[in-house]
């Protein structure tokens, strides 16, 4: 009894995620019955929805309610924009899509932010209640923490989600669903739901009615995936912020400067091998299914100036933020200073869709100011046909040392942690102690400049051992799949530690 209870109940501390033993079970077992329905596009699309929901169950409990409500919401509004008579109602219906999904939306990721900020202006004593609580309470006799808001895991994902499905509708982009059990696989499909990459309605929902098919070739580029991913994550993520970046972050000022900005360095690697490690599975594990999923990193550390590290880092809310947000400010189209307000503003709001704090704020304002200066850069200095080797290395140089910089306000706790990093490396860099530390961390530090090299590696190179990995026989592939679990196993945080953009 009490094991079933642990397989259907949700428990808060042990989530459903991509690095627990229980999801590839549960992703076994999904496979073992997707093999009977998916021939039959309606059966399988409602297969995928009841699988779904299950998963966000086990990864988010009650939560779950939200996500049904957001789903169901917004497939009766795109039937009402759909069906309206006239333009006017039609934006009275998108619009109350985007208020209802952002308002949610900013109910449980900024009421802390915004009660602080009331009570700091006007001196009162606003408190926060969770509302949700306390019907749940009401409805199920159960007894929820009111006095706390909890953030439902994926929200900001499936949010951005489910409001491109409105916009696409009102854009005559995609025709509007008439099947909830279609529309609902289509918000909650698993791979992607909790952390991306975000899907665009009208890339994704067209698939709903397509037949299944997956090459072998496609067979072996998922299974690369799904590997380089988990080792992304467990291998160099989690073991680079157990052992080194957390413990600087959260006691900046115990550590010499030197220590605090190789912590900079580290958390820089760290967060791309969880964030892309998360989508290298989550892609990996949609095609295993049949679904394509948009590509959501392309080695942004590459990058040889701002615009160009945006049109590699989390490519699917950059181009969210482009179509739904910058275009409808007016884009390029309205002047020069125009422009730039417009990208300015769409940074801020994209640092605070990440968190309700000032240094998200921060961070995303960096980012705007790096694309204005970028525009204007190349407004007096166009582009040349042909770079050398060293302007190349220049750019990117610069341009990594300013991400790493905003990366700072990033994962910092607070701004006065921020000072507290930059204080030491500035002021207390400690030379000295430099041949200590690197001896002291040497493991950590390794692992640090091999996951820079091999995210620096040509491209041709990677080509090469992925499709290397991809033609060699199933039995090969075997060995390498039992050979990198190992490995895993081996090196695994004694607690699961789970993906960054899981709290966002």
């Amino acid at each position: 009894m009490n094991y079933l209870k642990e397989i259907f109940i949700y428990d808060p501390s042990a989530p459903m995620i991509f690095t627990r033993f229980f999801f590839w079970v549960f992703f076994a077992v999904v496979l073992t019955f997707y093999s009977v329905v998916y021939k039959k596009k309606p059966a399988r699309n409602a297969y995928l929805l009841l699988v779904s929901s299950f998963f966000y169950y086990k990864s988010g409990g009650y939560f779950f309610i939200i996500l049904a409500f957001t789903t169901l919401f917004d497939f009766v509004v795109g039937l009402w924009i759909h069906h309206a008579k006239t333009q006017g109602r039609k934006k009275l219906y998108l619009a109350l899509s985007i208020i209802m999904n952002l308002g949610v939306l900013a109910y449980f990721k900024y009421s802390y932010f915004l009660i602080d900020t009331i009570n700091n202006l006007f001196h009162s004593n606003l408190k926060v209640v969770n509302y949700l609580a306390f019907w749940t309470n009401g409805v199920a006799g159960t007894h929820l923490d009111i006095t706390s808001i909890i953030l439902p895991v994926g929200i900001s994902f499936y949010t951005f989600q489910s409001i491109s499905y409105t916009v696409s509708v009102y854009r005559k982009k995609v025709e509007p669903l008439h099947n909830i059990l279609d529309y609902g696989c289509f918000v909650t499909f698993f791979p992607q739901l909790v952390a991306g990459p975000i899907v665009k309605a009208y890339d994704f929902i067209p698939q709903l009615y397509k037949d299944f098919s997956l090459s072998k070739k496609e067979f072996g580029f998922a299974l690369f995936l799904i590997l380089n991913g988990l080792i992304k994550k467990m291998l160099i993520s989690d073991y680079i912020s157990t052992n080194f970046v957390d413990r600087v972050f959260d006691s900046p000022m115990s550590y010499s400067g030197f220590e605090n900005l190789m912590s900079v360095y580290g958390y820089t690697i760290q967060i791309y091998c969880d964030f892309s490690g998360y989508t290298d599975i989550a892609i990996g594990v949609a095609l295993l299914l049949g679904f394509r999923l948009p590509v959501n990193f392309n080695s942004p550390y590459k990058a040889t100036n701002i615009t160009d590290f945006w049109h590699r880092w989390h490519i699917s809310l950059s181009t969210w933020l482009r179509d739904y947000l910058y275009i409808p400010l007016g884009g390029n189209k309205k002047g020069k200073i125009r422009t730039y307000i417009n990208l300015f503003l769409v940074m801020l709001i994209g640092g605070l869709w990440h968190g309700a704090a000032v240094r998200f704020i921060i961070w995303g304002g960096l980012h705007g100011l790096g694309l204005m200066i970028h525009k204007l850069w190349m407004k007096w200095f166009p582009a040349k046909e042909k770079i050398s080797i060293l302007s190349k290395f220049g750019a990117t140089f610069i341009t990594f040392h300013f991400v790493i910089f905003a990366w700072i306000f990033f994962r910092a706790d607070s701004m006065r942690s921020v000072s507290s990093i930059l204080s030491q490396v500035f002021y207390h860099f400690n030379w000295q102690m430099i041949p200590e530390v690197i001896s002291s961390y040497k493991n950590v530090f390794s692992l640090i400049l091999l996951a820079f090299l091999i995210h620096w590696l040509p491209v041709n190179t990677k080509e090469f051992y992925k499709n290397y990995f991809i033609r060699i026989p199933y039995f090969a592939k075997a060995m390498v799949v039992v050979l990198v679990v190992f490995i895993l196993y081996q090196v695994k945080s004694a607690e699961i530690q789970p993906f960054i953009y899981f709290q966002f």
